[in-house]
């Protein structure tokens, strides 16, 4: 598990609309071979820490999500996505009067 998660959620967790940053990868899991090969196969996706992801879509019965990230969008299954902490942005809104 991620050693500080004051302000990271899963990105299972993110609403739609909802932009966040990656942050790190899930540290346990049921053996380590299978970790690797989830983390693996996510930064090939292009999920890799520092990289931004907005929730575009999640199925009517919740699995998979589609995001946007590194230019394109991608579909996760929400077990996949659960091994991914992020942190959500909070984007300021610019008003002129």
């Amino acid at each position: 598990m991620a050693s500080d998660n004051t302000n990271k959620i899963r990105l299972s967790e993110l609403p739609v609309g909802h932009k966040a940053i990656i942050r790190e990868f899930e540290q346990s899991s049921t053996t380590a071979l299978d970790r690797e090969d989830i983390h693996l196969k996510l930064m090939e996706m292009g999920c890799v820490p520092g990289e931004t992801v907005t929730i575009v879509k999640i199925a009517p019965l919740g699995d998979p999500i589609s995001i946007a990230v590194a230019g394109y969008n991608l579909s996760l299954r929400r077990s996949e996505a659960h091994f991914i902490w992020v942190e959500e942005v909070m984007e300021k809104i610019r008003v002129s009067y």
